[in-house]
């Protein structure tokens, strides 16, 4: 079974999802939703309550959802309950909630663009820049960002071939490779940032965005001719391509004066006309 983890957007609300390509379906945190439509200050708690309840009205809850590993708010993958969008349906009844009708409509349109990018790409592609646009990035910015996605893709494929497990081995790689640009593990540089569960990369300025692609194309170059057998040897790789984007940063700070690592994030930078670098 092959799936790509994502988080999807519902009123600007987070939902972490992952696409199940064989079975060509959505399987969505269940947690996710109850926060969306119970505006619970503790969506896990409400879930097990209702998991009770349903079980008592004879809904078995394991037939109803199932769990699978998704990214928690401490950046580790833990396994959560998920389900499909028909699953989800039947849940949502369950929920008294105004945003249900809504939501149900937001869930039936998900599936639908899913599919419609499979056939088309370039549709996802729109659709990620609309977004962007929306949030109010410059189009200087998305134009990294999205290619920033393109060599991201480019590294993990390799790491695929090379059998690299995703989740914690992509993690341990990824934060080797950003602390060898950037001198600080993700978890640090989202800290520095003041991040809890955005996306980092969606919080870096254009010269962040630069230097981090940098790193990754470089690991993926080296990867690439060094074939690497064992996860050691990828680890070593992954400090490599991260060094060398890291001596980059250094020239270029040692020249300009400014520092590239910047605690500006998605709100700092779309109020700044030039938010290259902050000294």
């Amino acid at each position: 079974m092959t799936k790509e983890t994502a988080i999807q957007l519902f009123e600007e609300r987070k939902v972490r999802s992952a696409w199940d390509a064989e079975a060509e379906k959505w399987y969505i945190s269940v947690i996710d939703v109850v926060a969306v439509l119970t505006d619970s200050a503790d969506p896990k708690r409400y879930w097990s309550v209702l998991k009770t309840r349903l079980k008592q009205e004879g809904a078995e809850p394991t037939t109803i959802c199932s769990t699978l590993k998704m990214e928690a708010t401490d950046g580790k993958m833990r396994l959560t309950d998920v389900a499909d969008v028909e699953q989800l349906f039947r849940l949502i009844q369950s929920i008294p909630s105004p945003k249900a009708e809504p939501f149900k409509r937001w869930l039936a349109e998900l599936g639908r663009e899913r599919l419609e990018e499979i056939d088309n790409p370039e549709q996802g592609i729109e659709r990620m820049m609309e977004y962007y646009h929306r949030k109010g990035y410059s189009e200087n910015w998305i134009n990294q960002r999205l290619k920033s996605i393109e060599v991201r893709k480019e590294l993990t494929d390799e790491w695929e071939r090379r059998g690299i497990q995703k989740g914690q081995e992509y993690a341990l790689l990824t934060d080797l490779i950003t602390q060898g640009w950037s001198g600080m593990t993700t978890r640090q540089y989202k800290q520095f940032k003041g991040l809890k569960t955005e996306s980092l990369r969606d919080n870096m300025t254009n010269l962040e965005l630069v230097l981090n692609m940098l790193a990754e194309a470089t690991t993926t170059e080296i990867s690439k001719e060094k074939k690497p057998k064992t996860v050691a040897h990828s680890r070593q790789i992954a400090r490599q391509g991260g060094q060398i984007a890291g001596n980059t940063r250094r020239e270029i700070e040692a020249t300009t004066g400014k520092k590239i690592v910047s605690r500006l994030n998605a709100k700092a930078l779309k109020s700044l006309a030039d938010p290259e670098t902050e000294k």
